[in-house]
């Protein structure tokens, strides 16, 4: 006949380590819900006491001053109006609106934006000759005028410069004139609305009196 079973009893020092295991595993779980309540509450505080920044889409007004890369000044509105404008409109070169967003009101600052960000490559291309028939046969041009035309090909309109003028033909360039420039610009938001359309804003440009149309 086999002995009686006799279930082995728990010495009072492996008691007491359970004990103890137990409230270190209660006091970790505080310990995480306390660290997770900070956090938390950090978050909350970062956000409320951080100021609403400009994103796409917002409506902005703002302060500016264009600069070729060596700093010399091609338009400025420091003086003057603020420039309203939708953060993120196609009437806004990309490099200007990806500057405002992250901007908080009234705060300034200066950035460089590639030409590729601006107004494109100066392509080559886009230098043209013409005849002088129709419009502009008896039209007088000088050398550095802008001019805007309206191409009824695609109906698009453009700003050009004359470069060279002859009896029978007119040379013109239709690039922007700040096209293949890395530009600075100083930005400061003076006013900020969330999530409200408005006007784009484009770079102030020669004044152009005439339009042709080709």
């Amino acid at each position: 006949m086999s002995e009686p079973y006799n279930k082995e009893k728990k010495t009072k020092q492996e008691k007491e380590d359970e004990r103890t295991g137990a409230r270190n595993r209660k006091y970790l779980m505080i310990a995480v819900g306390v660290i997770a309540l900070i956090a938390i509450a950090v978050t909350v505080a970062i956000i409320l006491s951080n100021p609403v920044v400009a994103m796409k889409g917002d409506n902005v007004s703002v302060y500016y001053t264009l600069m070729y890369e060596n700093g010399t000044v091609i338009d400025t509105n420091m003086n003057g109006t603020p420039q309203a404008l939708t953060v993120g409109s196609t009437d806004i070169i990309p490099g200007f609106s990806n500057a405002i967003v992250g901007m908080g009101l009234n705060q300034k600052k200066t950035v460089i934006i590639p030409y590729d960000q601006a107004y494109g490559p100066y392509r080559s291309d886009l230098v043209r000759v013409v005849n002088r028939t129709g419009q502009i046969a008896n039209m007088t041009f000088t050398v550095g005028q802008y001019l805007t035309i309206h191409r009824k090909t695609d109906n698009a309109i453009s700003v050009i410069r004359i470069l060279n003028v002859t009896p029978s033909t007119v040379t013109w360039d239709e690039n922007s004139p700040l096209a293949g420039q890395n530009l600075t610009f100083t930005i400061q938001i003076v006013s900020l609305n969330k999530g409200i359309g408005g006007n784009g804003a484009g770079t102030t440009l020669p004044t152009i009196p005439t339009t042709i149309t080709v």
